[in-house]
């Protein structure tokens, strides 16, 4: 953004904090730059993976907030010219999240000048994202027991509510927070033992890998539905790639491949929702899509 000769500082701290906040900025700017064109038109051996880059660039910019904040402090004018441009771009929070309001009112009522009583002209309203971190409870399930003073060998008691892990202490919430972390988040499960142990939770992680196990038991249906849905639409969309899988027995792993079928209508605003369903399968011979699209009747697309 170009900075007009009237919107300088008079303050010569502030103008040199400027000059020096610009220059760390076209310094992040020109190193950013240069491993763009590394990733882009380097050799094969030198180019970055995308996720590599992007921790590079985050590194970049972290540095830069670092010596902008210090700057910011030295010098009032420039902070007050960062606030504005911020609160320009931040954009608004989404409507959907929950509002906790704080009122920050005055201590006195009454006028300063004439102390008769104040009255309220308008307020400014201002909003600040926080986040609560994820927190740990326990479910207590506690079934009374009856008897009957006439019946002595009688005793009533309410069945106790299953559990998607019988004998085990999940929840569907946790099991379900284990799934997402791993397989969305890419959160291993022996990082979320550690995770857990900061807040006294000790969860081994081959605890956890037989959590993930009997739910991947339970959601075959759910999957082998989503599959039977898709196989109904008029058009799908395959590709495979190659996944490493263990090969007991032998010490090392061998390479299987996972299929994926999708649908997604959106762009020519198609009414069926959108959907992807990943199917394993030990090799990529012809009879594996054929087996996996049986009753399938459509459109395949597929990549050269």
């Amino acid at each position: 953004m170009t900075i007009r000769a009237d919107e300088l500082p008079d303050d010569l701290n502030a103008l040199k904090a400027m000059v020096l906040s610009r220059e760390a900025e076209n310094a992040r700017l020109r190193q950013i730059i240069k491993e763009l064109q590394r990733h882009r038109f380097g050799r094969r051996a030198e180019t970055l993976p995308e996720d590599q880059l992007l921790l590079g660039l985050e590194e970049a910019e972290q540095v830069e907030a670092d010596g902008l904040e210090g700057t910011e402090h030295a010098s009032a004018d420039l902070r007050q010219t960062r606030v504005a441009k911020r609160r320009m771009n931040r954009g608004s929070l989404p409507a959907h999240l929950p509002r906790i309001e704080m009122v920050v009112d005055i201590d006195d009522h009454a006028c300063p000048g004439c102390h008769h009583d104040l009255h309220q002209i308008g307020e400014d309203i201002s909003e600040k994202l926080d986040i609560i971190p994820a927190q740990f409870r326990v479910l207590v399930v506690r079934r009374p027991k009856y008897g009957c003073r006439a019946c002595e060998d009688v005793v009533v008691q309410a069945s106790a509510p299953a559990r998607l892990i019988e004998g085990g202490i999940p929840t569907e919430a946790t099991i379900a927070h284990v799934l997402v972390s791993k397989y969305a988040d890419h959160l291993a499960l022996y990082r979320q033992a550690q995770i857990y142990k900061r807040q006294g939770i000790n969860l081994d992680r081959s605890t956890l890998a037989d959590w993930v196990g009997r739910a991947a038991w339970h959601l075959r249906p759910v999957h082998q539905r989503l599959l039977e849905v898709l196989k109904t639409s008029s058009k799908l969309f395959a590709d495979e790639t190659t996944a490493p899988v263990l090969d007991p027995g032998r010490g090392k792993t061998k390479t299987g491949q996972l299929w994926a079928y999708a649908r997604d209508d959106r762009p020519w605003q198609g009414k069926d929702p959108p959907g992807v369903v990943y199917v394993y399968a030990p090799d990529r011979k012809a009879e594996r899509p054929m087996t996996h699209l049986d009753s399938f009747v459509g459109i395949l697309q597929v990549d050269g």
